[in-house]
């Protein structure tokens, strides 16, 4: 899995590579900290970018630490007329809402972003958290990628059959 810096809505990455999450606690929305600028607006028109021109991306969340107390967490992928992500906001694509005990840390969770999204592109894309109950500790990453990274397989060398 590629990162690009520009494609990263939660957290952060450092100079060696060490992933940094995003603090998603409390109840309710919570909203990326980074936004994707699908702007400006084009000469003419008002017709933002479109994110689904291409093939297919992902929107990958890595939980880096795991939720306590509440009790289930949902992930989305969104789009806005704004950067702060709360104007005429849309939900892309989503999951289902996980039990917490579901996501201990490490846990991947993609999420497909087809080319036919079902909503005109808005200006601003981001990702959203919403927690049922007041989440004690969570924490995650999330960015969009080409291909999600198989994190089963990290550590197997070329030329070792395994069994």
């Amino acid at each position: 899995m590629l990162l690009d810096n520009n494609l990263i809505l939660c957290g952060s990455i450092s100079a060696a590579g060490a992933l940094t999450g995003q603090a998603m606690n409390g109840a309710g929305n919570v909203n990326s900290a980074n936004t994707i600028d699908l702007g400006p607006l084009s000469i003419g028109g008002n017709q933002a970018g479109d994110s689904g021109a291409g093939e297919a991306t992902k929107m990958v969340f890595t939980v880096l630490t795991a939720p306590t107390v509440g009790t289930n967490v949902q992930f989305q992928l969104i789009q806005a007329d704004d950067a702060a992500l709360s104007s005429n906001v849309q939900v892309i694509v989503q999951t289902d809402a996980f039990p917490i005990a579901s996501l201990p840390a490490g846990t991947v969770v993609p999420l497909h972003l087809d080319r036919a999204a079902p909503y005109v592109p808005k200006r601003y894309m981001g990702a959203r958290v919403v927690n049922t109950g007041a989440i004690a500790t969570l924490s995650v990453f999330g960015a969009l990628v080409k291909n999600v990274q198989d994190v089963k397989n990290l550590n197997y060398k070329s030329g070792f059959a395994v069994s």
